[in-house]
């Protein structure tokens, strides 16, 4: 018997023991922190004697979340911190039950593991941008779950053992950060009545969100070796498929039981009893897609820390180019190409080249943040500084002008491709829709003496410009 129906917020354990009372094993997907901490002592001895599971919490938390802490800090001495967060896409379906478990707890105290004692926190306090791999930046909240429980004690952080949700739209998540106020101030006991008109409210406002959830696990500590670590692993659901990532840990939870891989039943959370592989495995015919980084911070040079382990990986032109100790100059060829009309006065005021194949000069000298670019295509210049980014320890910024975009550094065969992220101008964020889309890539190829060639590869287009400017060559 698989419970997906909900809400699980203060309700008691007589459902899941008459399941075993009538001989089925119990899955449920609870999200619900009262009702998780009591399971094992409620229905342990029951499960233990009727030889039945029962396991609660088979979700995105604490589940998916442990499954992904797992896989992340195997062989790690010591952590440091963690932190969690989950946002739904504005257009994504979304039940009643849901609401009304999040309207339970929002303004309410909340007990929370953070820096290095327990204290008590408001529910959906808190509110800041939280950066979402492939997703930008979204308002999250302080959240109760499972995890604020279950993170400390099966991970012993040092620090923190943090869980935030947030909803896609900046109207809707500040809203109810507004109400939660009137509980935080005691002019109201629960958000709860507000259930059903909040919902249709949602739902007038999802056009102007998208169907696009995704999920964030982040964590620091020391590895095997004792050197300090980041890691993260993320996931990002398309075209409204964010709701099939909860039940993916029931899903691989019963085919772990069925195949008898579960071992000796008893109640538990679902924590440790599916690895991260086998709970992926049951997306893998939808839009959703993950990755699992690792860095560490301390290294010098912005690219070789962003890329992590992948970095001794990359060829040696990319290396020696992007290491980012001493100034390097390339030199080659390059090939130019953009749309006419604006898009032309766009990048002769940038210093871009025009369309056609041209001498090319890249100077990178490293700065205390980053790096500082010189592009010399013919006559023409264009310089850009790239920096970390401040806020994120995953992402960088190229500015040039008033203009500053952000980039992921992702792995790509042969070399690394940039993976932008969000952007502004001056201080000031700019919506993703407005965006160009950028591709970049460097990467690099055998030449006819066996050595790699350096290459680059950019496009900036818009909607509704075309092509703004791209550019592709090879250096040495």
């Amino acid at each position: 018997m698989v419970d997906a129906a909900g809400p699980f917020q203060g309700q008691d354990h007589a459902f899941p023991r008459a399941v075993l009372a009538a001989r089925a094993h119990y899955v449920d997907l609870a999200d619900a922190r009262d009702f998780v901490a009591g399971f094992e002592a409620a229905l342990d001895g029951q499960a233990r004697v009727d030889q039945r599971w029962a396991i609660t919490g088979a979700s995105s938390t604490p589940a998916l979340s442990h499954a992904a802490l797992d896989a992340m800090t195997a062989g790690w001495t010591r952590i440091d911190r963690i932190e969690a967060a989950i946002s739904p896409g504005a257009r994504a379906p979304r039940g009643l039950s849901v609401i009304r478990a999040i309207l339970g707890w929002a303004g309410a105290p909340v007990r929370v593991f953070e820096k290095g004692r327990w204290t008590i926190r408001s529910g959906w306090s808190e509110p800041r941008r939280t950066p979402f791999p492939g997703l930008g930046r979204r308002w999250t909240s302080l959240a109760e779950t499972p995890d604020l429980d279950l993170l400390p004690a099966r991970f012993h952080p040092r620090r923190d053992a943090i869980f935030r949700a947030g909803l896609e739209l900046p109207i809707l998540h500040l809203g109810l950060w507004a109400l939660s106020l009137l509980r935080r101030s005691r002019l109201a006991s629960t958000l709860e009545p507000l259930a059903v008109l909040l919902g249709e409210m949602a739902g007038w406002v999802a056009p102007l969100g998208s169907d696009r959830g995704g999920m964030v696990v982040s964590v620091e500590g020391r590895d095997a070796n004792g050197v300090r670590r980041l890691a993260r692993w993320s996931l990002v659901a398309e075209a409204a498929a964010g709701p099939h990532t909860p039940v993916a840990p029931a899903a691989a939870t019963l085919r772990a039981l069925l195949d008898g891989r579960l071992g000796e039943p008893h109640a538990t959370p679902c924590v440790g009893l599916v690895d991260l592989d086998a709970i992926v495995r049951e997306l893998d015919d939808l839009p959703i897609r993950t990755r699992l980084e690792s860095q560490r911070p301390e290294i010098p040079g912005l690219f070789p820390r962003l890329l992590g382990d992948t970095w001794d990986t990359q060829p040696s032109s990319v290396r020696q180019v992007h290491a980012g100790v001493t100034p390097v100059t390339l030199r080659g060829k390059a090939r130019a190409r953009g749309a006419s009309g604006l898009p032309a006065l766009v990048r002769r005021l940038q210093g871009l080249p025009p369309t056609g194949r041209h001498a090319t000069a890249v100077t990178i000298t490293p700065t205390a943040d980053g790096e500082r670019w010189v592009r010399r295509f013919g006559v023409r210049t264009f310089a850009s500084s790239i920096t970390a980014d401040r806020h994120d320890p995953w992402t960088f910024e190229e500015t040039a002008g008033v203009l500053t975009f952000r980039f992921g550094a992702a792995p790509y065969p042969g070399g690394f491709s940039w993976t932008f992220e969000g952007w502004r101008l001056g201080p000031i964020p700019l919506p993703r829709a407005w965006a160009p889309r950028i591709r970049a890539r460097t990467f690099a190829r055998d030449g006819q003496d066996g050595t790699d060639i350096y290459r680059f590869r950019v496009l900036v287009a818009h909607p509704w410009l075309g092509v703004i400017f791209g550019y592709a060559g090879r250096l040495s």
